[in-house]
């Protein structure tokens, strides 16, 4: 077996045992492109030797997806999907697994309609907002790894020969994800310590709120009374260990709604419904989003903050430092599932429930009582730097560094 074809089976061994820790009995779902068949065949093998009872295979093909959006009349796109969303519940409810194998190329909707993009993405945000819930309560394992694409390597090296750009795009993938390590599920596991290490310091803290400066950066965003930091592995509500996302270096919370004041500045691109975003500033009072700058993709941007009244706000808040694996590599993925692990970053929208005492078991108004934003949307944005400071704001009033220069200060 060659050194490729062990990591892949090393690879898909990791998604199955660390990702969403398949248990026996248990129904896998799996989306997936269908770049990525060779992959999904080796996960499918591991999780039915981990005991599954059934691996349920969705297949996507983006050349068919563009099509839908240059050929199909607009009514197609207010159809909402509510027989994905009653799978995808059905799913939930039963104690099952999912698993996202991602390979988007982030050009795919260029020059579409905004209008069938911001349609469809609000038509299926309400019908699998049930699901969403579910997600963000930790009720089901879940896990998201990524397999590169021919456009999607291109776009993120396109330096280098075609022949050239998939297997670079693999090799920084396995390295991303430990899968170059002797024993990826022991490294993660070690991984996973050290990012519950910080974790459990800054929820000793009950810091009021954070403080963030850097150039174009001044930001004070409180967090909840309750909030809670969590880091990579999260546990399901029938306790099973599960890594959402595959990589990761953060550790994460939830914002205060109306607590978020001042403007921040993104430090990557940001792509986003097919299309990039990039070099933009979001203004904030009393929580609310009140100006949208972007000198890329600005009528995108907008329409992600129009979908509905939560994605004015944001939820997340994730400390990540810039002398992380992926930062240090110096590869701009195009893809937030990576560049958000190489970046402090914020979301646009829902908070995960799981981010205040008890959240997990509140309900809706529950959840807006404590301050917790909900929405159709959840964008991870990328606002880290070298120059980036972070102070931690006590009960009283007293600053303490949290960030110093784009890294942990404690």
């Amino acid at each position: 077996m060659s050194d490729f074809q062990t990591n892949l089976n090393k690879y898909a061994e990791l998604a199955v045992k660390v990702g969403v820790n398949v248990q026996p009995g248990q129904i896998l779902m799996i989306d997936a492109g269908v770049e990525s068949l060779e992959y999904v065949r080796l996960v499918v093998k591991h999780a039915y030797a981990a005991g599954a009872k059934l691996v349920k295979v969705n297949l996507a093909d983006e050349a068919i997806t563009r099509m839908r959006y240059d050929l199909a009349p607009d009514d197609s796109f207010e159809i909402a999907p509510k027989w994905t969303a009653a799978e995808r519940e059905e799913l939930a409810e039963n104690g099952g697994a999912m698993l996202a194998v991602i390979s988007n190329n982030p050009d795919l909707l260029n020059g579409v309609d905004p209008n069938r993009i911001s349609t469809l993405q609000k038509v299926s945000g309400e019908a699998l907002s049930k699901y969403r819930q579910y997600v963000q309560s930790d009720k089901l394992a879940w896990s998201i790894v990524a397999v590169p694409s021919a456009a999607w390597a291109a776009k993120v090296f396109p330096h280098l020969p075609e022949n050239e750009q998939i297997p670079a795009m693999w090799e920084a993938i396995f390295k991303a994800v430990r899968v170059d390590q002797p024993d990826p599920v022991a490294a993660w596991k070690q991984h996973i310590a050290t990012l519950n290490d910080k974790s459990t310091y800054l929820n000793s803290k009950k810091y009021k709120a954070l403080h963030y400066t850097a150039p174009g950066t001044d930001l004070t965003i409180e967090l909840p009374a309750t909030h809670l930091w969590v880091a990579a592995d999260s546990e399901s509500e029938r306790g099973t260990a599960f890594v959402a996302n595959m990589p990761t270096e953060e550790v994460f919370t939830a914002a205060l709604k109306t607590g978020v004041s001042g403007t921040v500045s993104s430090t990557k691109p940001l792509s986003y419904g097919g299309n990039i975003i990039d070099n933009f500033t979001l203004t904030f009072e009393n929580g609310r989003i009140v100006d949208v700058k972007a000198e890329q993709g600005e009528e995108t941007l907008k329409r992600l903050v129009e979908m509905d009244e939560g994605s004015h706000y944001i939820g997340e808040v994730a400390l990540v430092p810039h002398k992380s694996p992926i930062s240090e590599s110096g590869i701009l993925y195009y893809n937030t599932l990576f560049d958000e692990n190489a970046s402090n970053h914020l979301a646009i929208g829902s908070a995960y429930a799981f981010n205040i005492e008890g959240g997990k078991a509140m309900s809706r108004e529950e959840l807006a009582e404590a301050g917790i934003n909900q929405s159709l949307a959840h964008v991870d944005f990328m606002i880290g730097s070298a120059e980036m400071n972070i102070d931690g704001i006590t009960q009283d009033g007293t600053a303490e560094p949290v960030f110093r220069g784009g890294n942990w200060a404690f």
